[in-house]
């Protein structure tokens, strides 16, 4: 072999050894198909009941009917979705006491409670870089009613101690054995704070009230924000000017981590651009047309992030309210009032300007906003009258401070033509109202997880909008196709580095070489849901070339993520490969290095140009072939290697070797 030869093959080694040294040599198991291919496409299905109020979700899962509403969510392993609710008498028991958080098994449709002992009321939360969930903040110690306890240390009926500073942590599983558990508090008292998970794997804690109510007041703002895990050098709050002066609906401000590395932050009608690294904050051009914050609670969204768009932050803003500082009483016919319509988009590292969108078909306050894998954004749940929240004045129903639920879904699609990216076709009505306290999340099989509903201080069923445990699963249109099954996808993924090649059999692509040319990879972290967000959701599509073989079958060549942590944080989430407009079933992965601290960046290999058999000539060369052929080869020679370095090695030495790699490949 010659001299070059030998350092084309050196090199090739090198970049394999990084990969596998990143935790990327080992490849997933091809998907399935869902487990149902009769599911009523466009529509909402009861599939079960929820333990507790889905006030917040994260994917995680449930046990016996008629348990809990859902309050928060989020999906935690593939098959389960973890559930959060505030501190009520719901039936369920659990260590003598009502639960309020649940495990829901979303294959056998059943739920466990779930102890995460303090009140966890209106908490915030997300996903560390190392995979585990961060809950933060919460309310007192609540009584019969949702009075507050006369103790705030446990004990009464309801045995919640207050949750005001509270972080608790989560390891899903899927064995049943894994439950919340405490760590060291947060600096102060946080009641509706956001989380953002930050590029190193940490996230931001950001703003909230001490003691709650319907909206926030100058006698117990908490306009500051700070970290977890705590920094050892400074450990104190930081004030936010803009969190100071967007009184009065200033909680759960909407928060995102942008490619530059800033934070933007929205509240009420401020805007503001957080250098959180430098701890300075810069004020942005107001918010138009309504508040989006809670409790007008406009459904908000980043749009995927593309090769297409240069991975490119642009965000929306749906619905919401247009009331003023002044009209945030509960003295007025608020329920009665329309919520806003408009839909209004940032994009902040290219311009700090609100851009109006597509109006939606009908107003909508607590709306959720929740990307599909195909690309496009389902927006359903909220009311068409009214804000979240909810009291006992006689202009409430019930209690509620909002009316007239929108039980119809919308999708909006980013690709098509101005006043027509909003459509219905296909699409059916829910059953069930949606009100406040209700969340969604995308599932692995591209459905989506829908339930709580509860604008009550306690357990109640005997009012117009009751305590919903009820969950449904909504199937978009591509659920009952078949499903590309596609073999090679990684089970961890690196910010730049080696790419990696998947292949498609004839009936991934539907018999049609042509869809090689819409077809994507693409990675979904469904995020954290609760009060008409979902903390963290975030989609990015990697960029991909392929090879069509004669035979109808094909490889992509695949990308890792671009070598900025900034654009998707670390931490799990889920892949998926889409033909076509149909997605595979999503296989959960790991992103970055599975721990918290800075994360290893690469240089990016260059991928083969695309080729079919039936187009013959390609753009590439026969050493593009060769390289693409030894480089399959000595990853594959590698998926056994076992090789271990500390984090000192893969943040210094890794990236040189890469760089070095790709030098010398660049030469020969």
């Amino acid at each position: 072999m010659s001299s070059p030869s030998l350092q084309r093959a050196a090199s090739l080694f090198v970049l394999s050894l990084v990969a596998s040294t990143l935790g990327q040599s080992t490849t997933a198991s091809a998907p399935g198909q869902p487990f149902r291919a009769d599911a009523p496409v466009g529509q909402f299905d009861i599939v079960g009941d929820s333990i507790a109020s889905a006030q917040q979700i994260c994917d995680g899962a449930l046990t016996d009917p008629n348990l809990y509403p859902f309050l928060q969510i989020f999906l935690g392993t593939p098959s389960r979705v973890y559930v959060i609710d505030k501190t009520e008498n719901n039936p369920t028991q659990i260590k003598g006491h009502p639960a309020w958080a649940a495990e829901y098994d979303i294959i056998a449709n059943k739920g466990r409670p779930m102890d995460i002992v303090t009140n966890s009321f209106c908490a915030g939360g997300n996903v560390l870089g190392n995979g585990t969930w961060i809950n933060v903040g919460g309310n007192q110690g609540v009584t019969y009613g949702g009075i507050t306890s006369k103790t705030q240390n446990g004990g009464g009926p309801y045995d919640d101690p207050d949750g005001g500073q509270s972080v608790r942590l989560l390891d899903p599983c899927d064995d049943g054995n894994c439950d919340w558990r405490l760590v060291a508090p947060t600096t102060t008292r946080r009641w509706y704070p956001t989380l953002e998970t930050l590029e190193d794997g940490s996230v931001i804690v950001i703003g909230g009230c001490e003691w709650g109510g319907f909206v926030n007041s100058a006698q117990q703002n908490n306009p500051t924000y700070e970290f977890f895990p705590l920094p050892k050098d400074n450990p104190d709050p930081i004030q936010s000017p803009m969190l100071s002066n967007t009184l009065p609906a200033n909680l759960f401000p909407l928060t995102w981590l942008l490619p530059s590395g800033k934070v933007i932050m929205q509240a009420n009608w401020g805007t503001a651009m957080l250098d959180y690294k430098n701890r300075k904050e810069y004020k942005l051009p107001d918010m138009i047309h309504a508040v989006r914050t809670y409790p007008a609670s406009a459904g908000t969204a980043m749009l995927p992030l593309t090769p297409a768009n240069n991975w490119t932050a642009t965000i929306m803003f749906c619905g919401g309210s247009n009331l003023q500082d002044d009209q945030w009483k509960p003295n007025w016919n608020i329920p009665a009032y329309a919520a806003s319509k408009s839909c209004v988009s940032i994009t902040p590292d290219v311009s700090t300007n609100y851009v109006e969108e597509d109006d939606l078909p009908e107003g909508r306050s607590m709306g959720n906003m929740i990307l599909l894998p195909n690309g496009k954004i389902l927006m359903l749940n909220g009311a068409a009258t009214g804000v979240a929240g909810y009291g006992n004045e006689s202009m409430a129903i019930g209690q509620s401070y909002a009316d007239n639920p929108v039980l119809m879904p919308v999708v909006y699609d980013p690709s098509a033509p101005k006043g027509q990216k909003w459509n219905r076709d296909g699409l059916s009505a829910s059953k069930i109202p949606r009100m406040y306290h209700s969340s969604a999340v995308l599932l692995p099989d591209g459905s989506v997880f829908v339930s709580g509903s509860n604008p009550n201080a306690d357990y109640n069923t005997n009012v117009k909008f009751a305590t919903e445990y009820r969950v449904e699963r909504f199937y978009p249109s591509y659920f009952n196709k078949r499903r590309p099954q596609p073999e090679g996808l990684l089970t961890q993924y690196a910010y730049g580095g080696p790419y990696f090649n998947v292949t498609l059999s004839k009936d991934d692509l539907f018999g049609n070489s042509d869809n090689l040319n819409n077809t994507e990879v693409v990675i979904v972290r469904p995020g954290f849901s609760t009060h008409a967000m979902n903390m963290g959701q975030r989609m990015i599509q990697l960029e991909n070339s392929y090879t069509g073989n004669s035979d109808g079958t094909a490889v992509l060549h695949v990308s890792q993520l671009p070598p900025n942590p900034a654009i998707f944080a670390p931490g799990p989430a889920l892949i998926f490969v889409v033909v076509d407009g149909v997605p595979s079933i999503g296989i959960q992965v790991m992103i970055g290095s599975g721990q918290l601290g800075p994360q290893p960046t690469l240089a990016i290999a260059a991928l083969p140009a695309s080729a079919t058999a039936t187009t013959g000539n390609s753009h590439s060369t026969a050493g593009d072939a060769g390289d693409a052929g030894s480089r399959s080869q000595a990853s594959s020679a590698l998926r056994t290697l076992s090789v271990g370095f500390d984090s000192l090695a893969q943040v210094v030495l890794l990236p040189f070797l890469a760089a070095w790699s790709m030098v010398s490949l660049a030469i020969l």
